[in-house]
């Protein structure tokens, strides 16, 4: 690995960091170029989410005084977190790469779909508060959004928080709180197995997770200033574009 490659990735680490923080859909920078450095698909994918681990912690850091009066919601969706992300793994490892390099392409314009309507989702959730009669529709929820996450996991803090404003009263800020909680609860079960039992990019993780860090930074200081609706249309054409080269790599 040499310089170049190096300053590559914290440069894409720091980038999606920035874009977290400030409208999501970090992975949808962040995979593609681990892609172009040369990783094989899953690899990219299991490193992608160790790398970006960090970030999601110090997010939990910083909305910690938002989790205690959550504690139930926190257990409740927890324990659905860690089945569902042990399931997502699963699929992942025993898919066939061709399988994985096929259906990729798709992924990541559905996750460009949830950018581009994640204004109208959150009207959406606002008008559909769910009776509490209901309390079990949410971990299933929850749970099958873990499996798409330890999948793949691009949009997956989309998907979350709209699952948890639609199933409780909490505040927004409340709900982001357990929604970056949770998806430290399922990056950690699956890159825990990852590590064990696949190969992991080590070095280019660690670099990455550099830019993750500081981008996270950035991105709280730029966020008053830059229109997230701007950023947004610029990773949806950033996205379809890499699923185009993609599909055209796979399929022709």
């Amino acid at each position: 690995m040499n310089i170049a490659h190096l300053l590559f990735l914290v440069a894409a680490g720091l980038v999606a960091g920035t874009v977290n923080s400030i409208a999501g859909g970090g992975s949808l920078i962040s995979f593609p170029a681990l892609l172009f450095v040369g990783l094989g698909p899953i690899v990219a994918n299991v490193t992608n989410s160790l790398a970006s681990l960090p970030g999601y912690i110090s997010g939990t850091i910083g909305y910690r005084r938002a989790l205690p009066h959550q504690r139930h919601r926190l257990i409740q969706a927890s324990i659905a977190c860690v089945f569902g992300s042990v399931v997502g793994t699963v699929i992942l490892l025993t898919t066939p790469v061709s399988y994985f390099r096929a259906v990729v392409p798709f992924l990541i314009l559905g996750a460009c779909a949830l950018l581009v309507f994640q204004e109208r989702i959150s009207v959406f959730v606002s008008f559909s508060k769910v009776s509490s009669k209901s309390k079990w529709v949410m971990p299933l929820a929850i749970g099958i959004s873990a499996i798409y996450g330890s999948y793949f996991g691009a949009g997956l803090g989309i998907i979350l928080l709209a699952i948890l404003s639609i199933f409780s009263d909490e505040t927004l800020q409340n709900n982001n709180a357990l929604k970056i909680t949770l998806s430290v609860v399922i990056a950690s079960v699956g890159d825990l197995i990852y590590v064990l039992v696949t190969h992991v990019a080590f070095l280019d993780a660690g670099v990455m997770a550099i830019g993750f860090i500081l981008g996270g930074f950035l991105g709280a200081k730029i966020a008053s200033r830059l229109s997230a609706r701007v950023l947004r249309i610029s990773i949806v054409i950033f996205g379809v574009c890499v699923s185009s080269i993609l599909l055209y790599q796979t399929y022709l």
